[in-house]
C-alpha cells in the first residue's frame, strides 16, 4: 500500500524501560541496530499497526506498555535503489512513518524476539535515549534523529539535566541547531537522561500527546 508519492505508511517504536533507556534491536544476521518498525496494513490505524508490530517484533502485548506520545506528522526516508526489489523499482520510493514513544510497564522477561516464525531481531539491549546513529543503516539516520528530537520533550522533567526541556529556553537551539543535518552527531552530554527516572501515570481519558503540528523494503 503506497501513497501517490511512492511512500509506504509505516510505524516506528521507541520503547523505554524504567531507567528511561531505549530498546535497541540487532537486525537478524546483520551488524546493524534499530528500533522496532513495520508497515501499516490496509484498514489499520497507526496505533493498531504499532501494537501488532510490537508483538510481532518484540513479543509485547498492549498491557505491557503505556503510550506516552506520538509524532503528529509523517517522517519520511527514501530507500536507495539497491535495497528495493526489482519488481518495486520505479514506483516504490521509501517509508513515511508515525513514531510512538512507549514506556514498558511489564518486565524484561516479557520481551520475546521469537514471538513469530519470522523474527526481525536476533539480539537486543537497553541503550541510552540518544542512541549512536552510526550503527543504524545510513538512509534511516535522519528520520531517527528527527523522531528522537521531536519526542524528547515528553521525557521526564524532574532532573536538572533536563532543565532546558522544562523551561523551553533551549528548545529552538535543539530543534534548529547545527546538529539538524541527517546523520550528524547528537548533542550527548546535555541530553543525558536521569538514571532511574519514571514517567507519571497517564490520567485516564487524557488525549494522547503529539509532538508537533500538523512491508515493502527496509
Amino acid at each position: 500500500m503506497l501513497d501517490r508519492d511512492g511512500f509506504r505508511p509505516n510505524v516506528g517504536i521507541i520503547l523505554l524501560n524504567q531507567k528511561n533507556q531505549v530498546f535497541w534491536g540487532k537486525r537478524i544476521r546483520t551488524h546493524s541496530w534499530q528500533f522496532p518498525q513495520g508497515g501499516i496494513d490496509r484498514g489499520e490505524s497507526p496505533e493498531q499497526a504499532m501494537f501488532r508490530e510490537l508483538h510481532e517484533e518484540v513479543g509485547l502485548m498492549p498491557d505491557h506498555v503505556r503510550i506516552v506520545a506520538r509524532t503528529r506528522d509523517w517522517l519520511r526516508y527514501e530507500v536507495p535503489e539497491r535495497y528495493i526489489r526489482r519488481d518495486a523499482r520505479g514506483h516504490y520510493k521509501g517509508q513515511k512513518q508515525i513514531w510512538f514513544l512507549l514506556q514498558l510497564m511489564g518486565q524484561d522477561h516479557n520481551l520475546n524476539l521469537r514471538a513469530t516464525n519470522h523474527p526481525e531481531f536476533d539480539a537486543w539491549r537497553w541503550n541510552d535515549y540518544w542512541v549512536p546513529l552510526d550503527v543504524v543503516v545510513e538512509f534511516k539516520r535522519g528520520v531517527y534523529e528527527m523522531a528522537l528530537r521531536e519526542l524528547a520533550r515528553y521525557l521526564p522533567r524532574n532532573d536538572h539535566r533536563n532543565r532546558y526541556l522544562r523551561s523551553g529556553m533551549r528548545t529552538r537551539d535543539i530543534e534548529h541547531g547545527p546538529h539538524d543535518q541527517p546523520g550528524a552527531p547528537l548533542p550527548a552530554p546535555a541530553m543525558e537522561l536521569p538514571p532511574g527516572a519514571t514517567f507519571e501515570p497517564n490520567p485516564q481519558g487524557r488525549q494522547l500527546p503529539v509532538a508537533a503540528k500538523g512491508k515493502h523494503a527496509p
